[in-house]
């Protein structure tokens, strides 16, 4: 039965291509998708209302943490007469940091379950309720209550892992193939702007100080009111609609909307031709056990963790949680250091704005290979210049300039990519699987990152940077032998290139590719 619907679709997609030429003139216009309202509401509302509220709770606990660690002693004494060390105090501390990259991988494991079963929207819906709850926590936890504080960075810790989980997949799955280079890097670009925002926010003279940090921790929840009120206009995957749930007239209007179609258009009717051949063969969704043993899924499933958990690895937030010290050394005043990590991370939110530009016009492989290949090399002269940098006094500024390049260069490549090569990689069967562990993987590697890098850092001192550049070189190596060519191809097309696994010959298959 299912072989003879694979039939029918086949010869209904064979009588198509032959009557196409005679109904071209008709309907030119309607055969390129349109960048319509609906799609931009989707793609730009879910990465205001989500994707920078999570990045805001990544970086807004740096500035007052002094403050908010007085208040959780002060706190625990008036409350419970306990009397806190130094000590305990600093695991406190690091428990209510750490627990938000907790929080992060549970919503990771659960990710996948949850957008096949609620689907790309329904999970969306459900990281609102949870950064809305957190936001509620961080101002109330100001009455007097330290577990208010913890529970709220475990909720948007939870918000965060299912974030990464579904938010490419969903760009990918309602953007047209022409147009999903340019959706692919919003989600990157909206935990960058967050990082940015909270650094402003939680400035002493904004919302850092004594008596407003309360509000600073809890100020996102504005932007996710705000855009999480036209969620009625914010359209559902078409292909999880069609496919997985076989809601057809939905997946219909859905696409239509999306794409700007006219009812009779027949590029409307060839994309859920599409989608019929892809339920007509589809398997069933396939299962963490089904993905991890399935070989021909190993290679994608291993450059994608690789990608993930590589992108953490290679010292990005190692260079924040460091840069205000060496700017000290380099002679900056502590407060000229604030700025100028401000300053660190303005430029790199400006150079992921480029993200979308670069990835509608070039390859992914080079851009990644660039990325990568100067990454290390700058992190490499970091190490060195730090662990010199008496020895020459020109060696601070030389580390100055060191963070700002490995900065510019970390976003054309190595920022955004990690986040949506998953969905380029793999077909929608397994797509939810592999997101998922990938997701794990990267709020695994932050995790190890943030409890590793301050021990590390007292016992090597500037060679700390050495392993991360190591992990650029390593990345280098796995893009340049492995790493198929995505743009402009539909993951249908890329997954027989990776389906043989290390034997696999992916540099023979990575002619350009042309976006129409």
């Amino acid at each position: 039965m299912e072989n003879s619907k694979v039939g029918e679709v086949l010869l209904k997609r064979s009588l198509s291509f032959v009557e196409a030429p005679l109904m071209a003139h008709k309907n030119v216009k309607n055969e390129q998708p349109q960048w319509s309202w609906s799609l931009r509401w989707a793609a730009i509302g879910s990465s205001l209302g989500a994707a920078v509220p999570v990045g805001y709770c990544t970086g807004v606990m740096n500035s007052p943490a002094e403050i908010m660690r007085s208040w959780c002693n002060d706190t625990l004494i008036s409350r419970y007469n306990l009397h806190l060390g130094e000590s305990s105090l600093e695991l406190l501390w690091s428990v209510a940091v750490s627990i938000f990259l907790v929080g992060g991988a549970i919503g990771s494991v659960t990710g996948a379950t949850m957008a096949n079963r609620f689907g790309r929207r329904g999970c969306f819906q459900i990281c609102g309720i949870l950064l809305a709850l957190g936001a509620i926590c961080f101002y109330t936890c100001r009455l007097g209550s330290v577990e208010l504080l913890l529970l709220g960075r475990l909720l948007v810790g939870l918000a965060g892992g299912l974030l990464t989980a579904f938010m490419p997949m969903w760009h990918s799955e309602i953007a047209a193939l022409s147009q999903r280079s340019t959706l692919a890097p919003l989600c990157p670009m909206g935990l960058t702007l967050g990082v940015v925002v909270a650094q402003i926010c939680s400035l002493r003279s904004v919302l850092g100080g004594p008596e407003l940090w309360h509000f600073g921790l809890s100020f996102y929840g504005v932007l996710v009111i705000a855009c999480y009120a036209p969620l009625r206009w914010y359209q559902e995957s078409p292909k999880w609609l069609y496919i997985v749930k076989g809601r057809k007239e939905e997946a219909r209007h859905a696409l239509q909307l999306l794409r700007g179609y006219s009812i009779d258009s027949e590029a409307l009717q060839a994309e859920l031709d599409e989608m019929e051949l892809e339920a007509a063969s589809k398997v069933a969704a396939s299962g963490f056990v089904e993905v991890l043993r399935n070989s021909q899924l190993r290679l994608p499933l291993i450059i994608v963790c690789a990608f993930l958990g590589g992108q953490q690895l290679s010292g990005i937030n190692a260079i924040f949680y460091y840069s205000v010290s060496i700017f000290r050394k380099a002679g900056l005043s502590p407060k000229a250091s604030e700025w100028a990590n401000l300053g660190a991370g303005s430029l790199n939110l400006a150079t992921s704005m480029l993200g979308p530009v670069l990835l509608e016009r070039l390859n992914r492989r080079p851009l990644m290979l660039f990325s990568t290949f100067f990454c290390a090399v700058f992190l490499f002269m970091l190490a060195m210049m730090l662990y010199f940098i008496e020895s020459f006094s020109w060696f601070a500024m030389g580390c100055i300039g060191c963070i700002f390049l490995y900065i510019f260069f970390f976003q054309f490549g190595l920022g955004p990519m990690p986040f949506f090569i998953g969905a380029e990689l793999f077909q929608l069967s397994s797509r939810p699987i592999a997101m998922s562990i990938g997701s794990v993987v990267y709020w695994m590697c932050n995790f190890i990152i943030g409890m590793a890098f301050p021990t590390l850092q007292k016992a090597w001192g500037g060679l700390v940077f050495l392993p991360f550049s190591l992990i650029c070189w390593l990345l280098f190596g796995l893009t340049k032998q492995y790493l198929p060519e995505t743009r402009g191809r539909d993951p249908s097309e890329v997954a027989p290139l990776v389906a043989a696994g290390f034997k696999s010959k992916v540099l023979n298959n990575n002619q350009i590719v042309r976006q129409c």
